[in-house]
């Protein structure tokens, strides 16, 4: 507070703006960013959306599909250089360029046939499937239903990312699973893993490394590259 106070006076001494001139009632002190870094350039949700759009900005789909993952983050990435259609059992509403929206089941995948889709991305959704979280109904094997759907509709030559909690493997009620990166492999047993990453409990991501063959972590993000 006295930093906040002294950069009051002076900035009241210094100023000659009559449109800018400090007004008691517009007052909105901050008094936390005084010693933050400049950004944060770490952690799940950073790695995970750079290492999948890179992924996809160089493969370059016709078509892509992203079930799930964040909106303000990675769908942002992509519909600076494709359209993207977004897939959600939540409605959706926006005229945004470039964002088409189609409500779906994700543990079905309805509305997809088989062999159908080039290129998907699903990432840190898997894990909150069938604990009523989002509204959707209880289901133990929500998440594993799920990437069955995904397996059936992944066009031959196709790439999915996907990527999920991995460390202890538990279920943090309601809020998400974290799985084993075994169960996950063993999960897919119609693919082919391309290649695997992870972002670990130090919030750095390691890449292309073995998914069997990385240290114990207690919340760890790995982000699993596959094929048909």
């Amino acid at each position: 507070m006295p930093s906040f106070l002294i950069d009051l006076y002076k900035y009241r001494a210094m100023n000659t703006s009559s449109t800018f001139r400090l007004n008691f009632l517009d007052m909105f002190p901050i008094l936390s960013d005084r010693k933050d870094n400049a950004g944060v350039a770490s952690g799940h949700y950073f790695h995970q959306d750079l290492w999948a759009a890179r992924k996809i900005f160089e493969r370059h789909p016709s078509q892509h599909i992203d079930i799930g993952s964040r909106l303000d983050g990675f769908v942002a990435h992509l519909l600076v250089f494709m359209p993207v259609t977004v897939v959600d059992i939540r409605r959706l509403e926006s005229n945004l360029t470039g964002l088409r929206f189609l409500q779906d089941d994700a543990t079905e995948l309805s509305s997809m046939a088989d062999n159908s889709v080039d290129s998907i991305s699903t990432l840190h959704a898997a894990e909150h499937f069938g604990l009523g979280r989002y509204s959707d109904p209880i289901d133990p094997m929500a998440c594993f239903k799920f990437i069955n759907a995904l397996q059936r509709v992944l066009a031959p030559g196709g790439r999915l990312y996907f990527s999920v909690p991995i460390g202890r493997e538990r279920v943090e009620f309601n809020a998400h699973r974290v799985f084993a990166p075994k169960t996950i492999l063993d999960s897919f047993s119609s693919l082919r893993l391309v290649s695997f990453s992870f972002v670990g409990d130090d919030g750095q991501i390691y890449e292309e490394v073995d998914a069997l063959k990385i240290p114990e972590s207690e919340l760890a993000c790995g982000l699993f590259e596959f094929t048909k």
